[in-house]
This record gives C-alpha cells, structure tokens and sequence, in this order.
C-alpha cells in the first residue's frame, strides 16, 4: 500500500496543494488554540501553586483564618498539643506603598513570621540582613524592624537594601526600612518578610494571625486534631496539599471553559477536513473506482484516504503544537499568566511544558482529521464502482442519512442539556454542542429537496425561465448530498461564529447594564489601590477623612462603605462581603436583584443580600438564613434576596454597614461612594480632596472611568474568544474557497455536456454563482439556528453552572448580517473564479471521455 499511498494520494495533493494547505491549516489552528491556552493556564497554575509551596515550605497542616486575622490564642492551643511537633505563627498582609512616589497604587505582600520556627519549616522565607552602618555589624539583622524583600520584588519595586519605603497603614503612614533580601525565595515571586512582632506593630495587628503552620508528630491525624480543638467562627484545620487544591479549584471551572472554548476551534476544522476530503472524493471518483475494479479492495481504498487525512492532520498537529508553545510564551510575556481572568493577578509565570501533554494535543489533532477523513473513505469505499468509472456517480445513495440519526442526536442533546455539571464543570453541556453541530450538519440533505426541488418547479411556470436559476435549484434539490458536503465546514464555522458573537454581545451589554445600576453615584474612592491582589490592604480612611469628604461643600451625599473577604469553606474562593447603607424597605433602587424578595421585620435576624453564587454554591434561600463568621463568631442572617454580580465570581454578600460595625466592633472604611452638587468639577473635586486626605494611596474614579475601564477587562477577559471569531471566520472562508474549487474542477465534463446543449459561458458562470449563494446559503440558515441554540446553552446552561452568574440573551443582528453578506459574496465569487477555470476548456475535450 505504500507505494499506492504515494502515487495516489501524494499525486492528488500535488495537483491540488490548496485543498492540502487548507486543511492543514485548520487543525492547526485548532491545536494551536487549544494548546496554546492549555499552556497558559497550566503554567500560571504551576507557578501559582509553586508560591504555595514556597510560603508552606515543610508544613503538614495549616490553621488558616480570615485576611483580617484571628486571636494568636488560637498558637497557645496547637503549640501545646502533643500531636503538634512545631507550630510556626505567621500574619499576612497586603500594604498600600506611598514612599516613594513612584511606588504609589502598588502593593506589596508582606508575611510576619517567627524567625526560629520558619527556619525549621520554610527557611526560604528567613532573609539574609544586611548591618546597619549606623549600628555596627553585631546586629541580629533577622530580628530587625525591618523588610526582607524576594528578589523579583526588590526588581520589580527598584529598590535596594538600606532603602526606606512607607507604606499607608489606616489612616497613617509608616515608615520601614529594607533590611535585607530573601535569597532563596522562588524567582518571580514577589513578596517580604519581617519579625512577627514588628509585623503586628507595625500593621495595627497586635494579637492577630492570620496562618499557624503545623509540624505534626509521627503517627498523627488531622482529623483527630480538629476534634480536639475548637476554632473561632471563619477558622480552618487543613492539611498541607489542601492548600494547593484550592488554589487549582478557584480557576478550575475558567481554566476548562476556555480550554474547551478553543477546542471548538479543533471540532470546526474537523469538520472542514470532511468537507475537503469529500470534495477530494468526488473529483477522484474514477481513479478511486478504476482501483477498485483492478482489484484494491474496499477495506484497502478507505485505509489509503484515512491515511492521507491522518497525514494531513499530522503536518497540521505538529504545526500547531508549535505554534501554541510560541503563542503561550508571547501572552505569558505580555498578558501574564490570567488571560483576564484574574485568578493568577501578580503571578508572572515561566513556560512550563509537559511532553506528555503535548503529545496528548498532537494525537487530538491527528483524531480529528481522521474523524473527519474517515466518513468520505468510508462513503466511497461502500459506493459502487461500475457507475462511478464515468461520472461519479453512485456515491449520492452510498451516503443517504437516516433520519432518525438527526433525531436521536437532537434528543440526546436535549437529555444532556438536563445533567448537572460534573465537579462544576458543564461537561455535558459541552456535549449537547458537539451532538447539535453534528445534527444541523446531518440534517441538510433532508432541507435540500424539501425547499429547492418546489422552487424549481416554480421557475418552470414563470413567463421568462432562467435556465440557470431552474439548473442550479434542480441539481441541489436532486443531489442533496452534493449541497451537504460543501456546507458541513461552512455550517460548524458560522454556528461557531453566531454563538461566541451572541455570547459576547450578551454578556458585555448585561455587564454594561448591570455597572449602570451598581453604580449610581458620580464619583468612587477606595482607600488602597484597586489593583490589590487580595482585595483587602491596610489602608483605610481615617475619621479625620471621612470629616473632611462629608465637609466638602462639593459633595452632597458620601457613603462608605467596607469591603472584606470572609472564608465560609476552605476548598473554595472567598467571599466578598459588602457593608455598606442599604435601603431596607426598597433595596433594588441601587441592587440589581433577580427574583422575588422578602419583607424584613425588626423581629427578625438582620438583613442580608447574596448574589446567585452564593445561591448556588453555598445553598443560601430567599427567606431563609443565611450564617457568616464575623468578629470571631458565627452570625445569623435573613436572606432578603438575590443580586446580580458579574464582579465577584466567588460570591458576595450586602449587609447593612451600621449591623456589621454593631456585630463587629470593627469602624474601619474602606471605599466611599459620593454624590457632586449640580455643576461640580469632578477632575478638581477629586484633585482637592486627594491632596488633603491622610489615605494617601486612596484612589479616585469618576463612574465613566470606572464602567470604561470594567468594560475594557471585560475585552481582555474575551480575548481569546474574540480569537475564536477570527478563527470561525478564516476557516468558513477558507472552507468556502477550497469546496467550490475542488466542485468546479470536478464538474468540466458536466459544464462541456451543457455547452453542447447550447448554455453559454455566462449562463454556466451564473449557475455556479448561484449554486454557490445556494449552498453557502442553506448553510449559514442552519448554522444561524444552530448558532442560536449553540449561544443559548453558553448563556442559560454554561454561564451558570461554571461561573454562577445569569444574563440575558442578546443576539447582535447587525454583526450576523454583515458576516451573512460577507459569507454570501464570498461564495459567489469563489465559485465564479473557479468556474472561469473549468470552462475555459473547449467542450468537445471537456467530453471526450464520454464517446
């Protein structure tokens, strides 16, 4: 057989480079997408949980609480257990920086830590000092009230040991001196380390910690070490590799949607290699059958084109992995390593590739292509080789669908689109796309005769006949598997294009709609940088602040508010808890709330808002309560209602401020929303107040900036989808091109019989134009309804199950129309350029075989 692999397929893709290029390219830039994006987030999740282990070091458990702390009682307990070899206190902070001005709206981790117990389990951490020369070398430098910065911190921020750096602590700035380096923590992680004591001191967290690393004993169990301890509300016992797991779970459901996003790409090209190597089937129909009566047999004709789209998808695989490795280092290098998402914010991760993963990608591609090769083999193989000596004839029957196979795979999708998600992830809903694309591409031969054979009948009984509008409507209506082999890569690639557009449009314009509502006030403050990785720092605004905003003859209404993050399950995300002045008796004026709300009674336990994650996450219930672990103790809330929050993807929950500083004790604020009076600057509003407040790293936005720029990340977020439109885009066009040639070219005798029965040139041409607007419109009328439904499942199925959060469905009517027309032109003129070609032939040659 290789030698026949050689002179038949090697032959045809000669004569035919452009059909071998284009499916070439197609599973390449499948595999590209896909790896590619595999790549990214598998390395951002390696350097992330790398960062872990470098924090965690020997730990085999950890006590973790709240960003804010916990009583250091909580060491007393552990460091005394006879369980606990060595207990290691740790307090972690993210600290605004304000000296020097440059390093204004940065931040920067820092992590107190006993310096004799994190020698033992995580020496990394312990920083090499370097002696003041004011003091002398004799200096302990280690127990310094000082900073010891990573060395990509120390890059990052431009500084050097001896330098001093003040960083806003509430509502004053302290100042502290870079005492040393860190020179073994991980490269590119960026982080410092003090003195625990200095650290409480100096942060206003004196009898606060926010981590105890565990040493345990041989023999000991965690499980059983909880048991014996009990821990304040929003505290956790965990085990070292736990930490780990969350830090995989918290972009798991992000990670795999747009991993499977990109794959559709690789489906789309599978489906336009089926398209070519149909096409290629046909123009080949009398070789294929001429090697068939000279003895290969059907077995050994189907292994030959399996093998040529399996060689195609080899060179279009190998391409891509390539590609994908240099895609992913160029957007790990400019775009870091979230692609928008945030989940890996202040991570700068390195290239991690994993040869067996990129075999995994290289055999994915190759499957692909010979799925999409393997059903023409098999047509041509079962078709009779008698009839097809002459005209190709017989492989139309060899092909007929069944319908019942449309109809099955329509009810199996409708039964998978009523499965959960498996671990968060809408496995199944990513099924239920798949069987509806195959669906829509299978049920063409049966739309074919039943709309164009009427209309040809139709144009019989008109005064002035067309010739070329009643062949074209006849032949596709007679040969509707003619019609379908040209349309399967157009219907997969412009569903693929309806369905990201849809979901795109939707979700930007429900974001835009959703920013007018949550922010209705003119300008927002926030006392730290809005670029803090954790969302908490230790700025915030002093009273003196907030007397001086709410003086302000400029401001006519100020509302503060306070944001933190609170730990209601270990293994998932925090939430986000708002504190802020709530209209009780009509709260939908400023939330955006879905559903049905509850009256709330001064009898009953204070109100409180979720968003849908914490609905579907955690099980909260309109009506019902709703417990969160504050200042220590576990407290009870009366779930008014639900709103909608597209910014915090782990949950939120709105209390009233003055119930959260009664419940608490807690009076610090952190963000302030104000209102200008008519006519007011807001440019020199916000220029007067931020040159006299003490919050010096509080920073300002106008509600224009702040809905540009949520609009702008929500762009970055979508880049890749937005890749995958342009990718839908090329391969349909492409598709297009390469399907109408391969047609043309097939068809010479057929254009010859027509000339000798008198149609012109120009009729013929006219002929092919309309076949092409014919096809590639039946196409696109499939693809637009699978397209449909295709955006429906991603806003209504997938949207919620991965990312808890609903929208409304938007189709963008002017974008789909302009890709219409665009399809449609590209179509009539392909298949008129390639025409030209096949009829510049006399006719009598054309024929020749015929006599």
């Amino acid at each position: 057989m290789r030698w026949l692999f050689a002179h038949v397929v090697g032959g045809f893709i000669r004569l035919h480079p452009l059909r071998a290029t284009v499916a070439v390219i197609a599973i390449a830039l499948g595999v590209t997408l896909g790896y590619a994006v595999h790549l990214i987030n598998s390395s951002a999740l390696a350097e992330f949980e790398a960062a872990v282990r470098q924090v965690t070091g020997q730990a085999d458990a950890a006590v973790i609480g709240p960003r804010d702390g916990f009583d250091d009682a909580v060491f007393d307990q552990f460091a005394t257990d006879p369980a606990v070899d060595l207990a290691s206190p740790m307090l972690e902070v993210e600290t605004a920086l304000v000296v020097p001005a440059r390093l204004r709206g940065r931040t920067l981790t820092v992590l107190g830590i006993d310096l004799f117990t994190a020698a033992r389990l995580a020496p990394q951490l312990v920083g090499r000092g370097i002696a003041s020369a004011k003091e002398g070398d004799r200096r302990f430098v280690p127990l310094d009230d000082g900073l010891f910065l990573s060395p990509a911190a120390l890059q990052a921020l431009q500084l050097a040991p001896g330098d001093e750096i003040g960083v806003q602590v509430g509502g004053r700035v302290q100042r502290l001196r870079i005492a040393g380096d860190l020179p073994s923590a991980r490269a590119g992680q960026r982080l410092a380390t003090m003195d625990l004591g200095f650290a409480q001191w100096r942060f206003d967290r004196l009898g606060k910690l926010t981590r105890i690393d565990l040493q345990l004993a041989a023999g000991a169990r965690i499980e059983q070490l909880a048991a014996r301890h009990r821990l304040p509300a929003g505290v956790y016992l965990e085990g070292a590799s736990q930490a780990e797991t969350r830090a995989s779970n918290l972009s798991r459901a992000y990670r795999i949607n747009l991993s499977a996003l990109a794959l559709v790409a690789l489906f789309t090209g599978s489906f336009l290699v089926y398209s070519l190597q149909s096409q290629g089937v046909v123009a080949r129909a009398s070789q294929l059958a001429f090697l068939r009566v000279i003895g290969v047999t059907r077995a050994e004709t189907a292994r030959l084109l399996v093998a040529e789209a399996v060689g195609l998808g080899v060179i279009g695989s190998a391409m891509g992995i390539a590609a994908g490795m240099a895609t992913a280092a160029l957007a790990l290098r400019w775009l870091g390593g979230d692609l928008g998402g945030g989940y890996f914010a202040g991570v700068q991760p390195a290239l991690v590739v994993d040869a067996g993963q990129a075999v995994g990608f290289f055999l994915l591609g190759v499957a692909a292509a010979g799925v999409g090769g393997w059903l023409p083999a098999r047509a041509i193989a079962m078709a009779d080789p008698a009839p097809m000596l002459k005209a190709a004839i017989g492989i139309e029957r060899a092909r007929r669908s069944r319908p019942w196979f449309v109809l099955g795979l329509i009810a199996l999708a409708g039964i998978l689109l009523t499965l959960p998600a498996a671990g968060g992830v809408p496995i199944a809903a990513y099924l239920a796309i798949a069987a509806l694309l195959v669906a829509a591409i299978a049920l063409k031969p049966y739309v074919a005769p039943w709309l164009l054979i009427p209309l040809a009948r139709w144009s019989e009984r008109q005064r002035r006949p067309k010739p070329a509008v009643w062949l074209a409507l006849q032949r596709l209506g007679a040969m509707p598997r003619f019609a379908a082999i040209g349309a399967a890569g157009i219907v997969a690639s412009f569903a693929l294009m309806v369905a990201m557009a849809t979901m795109v449009t939707s979700f930007r314009t429900s974001v835009d709609a959703w920013l007018a509502r949550v922010l209705p006030a003119d300008v927002y403050a926030r006392a730290g940088p809005t670029s803090s990785v954790s969302g908490n720092t230790t700025a915030s605004f002093s009273e003196a602040d907030q007397r001086r905003i709410l003086d302000d003859s400029q401001v006519t209404r100020a509302e503060f508010s306070r944001h933190l993050k609170l730990v209601l399950d270990p293994a998932r995300a925090p939430v986000t808890l708002l504190a802020r002045a709530v209209d009780r008796l009509q709260p939908g004026r400023t939330l955006p709330l879905t559903g049905e709300s509850r009256p709330w009674q001064p009898s009953m336990p204070p109100p409180a808002w979720v968003s849908e994650a914490i609905v579907d996450v955690y099980g909260a219930r309109v009506g019902g309560e709703f417990v969160l672990p504050l200042g220590g103790r576990d407290r009870r809330f009366f779930v008014v209602g639900v709103w909608r929050d597209y910014a915090r993807q782990g949950g939120s929950v709105v209390i009233d401020i003055d119930d959260y500083q009664r419940l608490t004790g807690d009076l610090q604020l952190t963000d302030v929303a104000l209102w200008l009076a008519a006519g007011a600057n807001a440019t020199r509003v916000v220029e007067a107040l931020r040159s006299s407040l003490q919050a010096g790293t509080a920073e300002f936005a106008a509600t224009g900036e702040l809905r540009a720029a949520s609009l702008r990340i929500f762009d970055r977020s979508f880049a890749v989808t937005y890749l995958l439109e342009i990718a839908a885009i090329a391969i349909g066009l492409t598709g297009i091109a390469a399907t109408f040639a391969a047609q043309a070219i097939s068809r010479r005798r057929e254009f010859g019989m027509l000339r000798h029965l008198g149609v012109t040139r120009g009729e013929i041409l006219q002929l092919l134009a309309l076949e092409g607007l014919l096809v590639t419109g039946l196409a696109l009328a499939l693809g637009l309804a699978s397209g449909v439904a295709v955006a429906w499942i991603l806003v209504d199925i997938v949207n919620p199950q991965s990312f808890h959060w609903t929208m409304d469905l938007l189709l963008p009517w002017t974008q789909i129309a302009a890709l219409t027309v665009a399809l449609l032109a590209a179509a009539g003129a392909t298949a008129v350029i390639a025409g030209r070609r096949a009829v510049a032939h006399d006719a009598v040659l054309a024929v020749r075989e015929d006599w």
